[in-house]
């Protein structure tokens, strides 16, 4: 008989397994670019949706690598996933590629685990805690697509951009105290978000829409048009000055 696992343990040791097998996969060298890529979002989507019908049979599961059921929407529990955020970075050798894993319980991740596997670490919601002292004078943005608004933020504020691969790259080094901000407009889905949202929130950064409005997640439609995770002390200048930008533009 399977041992027990509570959520939190779960959750890391489905972020923990993911990267390793990620990791196995690259590293003996058999596959390159775009296979490799292929390769390693369909190994992982297989081992998670593997571990969770063994461990958790009765929660829901969304995932990037998986046609959506809306079974999903009837559930308080739902898994949402990204095996692989950061193929592309994956696939040619960088180390801004990350494994997402959230459990959201009525809306709102509850447990959360982040991992960046080449850094060998996992960021989970349960043990993380946000750096605090100087400002690092620094906003993460994509590299593929640089937001307007947050170029305009940063100049505002005079701070620095620099692009980075995946969100949960991106979301992780502000928590680590590397850059105060990660913003990002133009969309996204559910599982771009839905983990480092768990793990910064519990850590004690700010997590919301440009707006300010409240993310939630198991929504029917599961795409999510622009996010901010910031150091609490930068929370007000920056929602304030994308509204301003907003009313400017019309758009984020």
């Amino acid at each position: 008989m399977t041992a027990h696992l509570d959520d939190a343990r779960l959750t890391r040791l489905i972020a923990q397994g993911t990267g390793e097998i990620l990791k196995g996969v690259r590293n003996v060298g058999a596959l390159r670019g775009r296979s490799l890529g292929d390769a390693g979002d369909d190994l992982a989507q297989n081992w998670i949706a593997r571990v969770l019908e063994q461990h958790r049979p009765e929660d829901g599961f969304l995932s990037e690598e998986m046609a959506d059921s809306p079974a999903r929407l009837e559930k308080d529990r739902v898994w949402i996933v990204d095996p692989l955020d950061g193929t592309k970075e994956f696939a040619t050798g960088r180390q801004d590629w990350a494994v997402h894993v959230a459990l959201v319980e009525n809306g709102f991740p509850t447990h959360a685990a982040v991992g960046l596997p080449d850094l060998g670490v996992v960021f989970s919601s349960d043990e993380s805690r946000a750096v605090t002292g100087p400002f690092s004078r620094k906003i993460a943005i994509s590299h593929n697509r640089p937001p307007a608004v947050a170029l305009r933020i940063a100049d505002r504020l005079g701070f620095q951009t620099a692009a980075i691969g995946s969100a949960g790259a991106k979301a992780m080094h502000v928590l680590l105290g590397d850059y105060d901000a990660y913003i990002h407009a133009g969309g996204q889905y559910e599982w771009d978000s839905a983990a480092p949202v768990g793990v910064a929130t519990a850590a004690g950064l700010h997590c919301s829409r440009l707006d300010g409005s409240e993310l939630t997640y198991n929504n029917k439609d599961t795409y999510m048009p622009d996010i901010v995770i910031c150091r609490p002390e930068l929370k007000d200048e920056i929602l304030t000055m994308a509204a301003e930008y907003f009313r400017d533009n019309g758009h984020y």
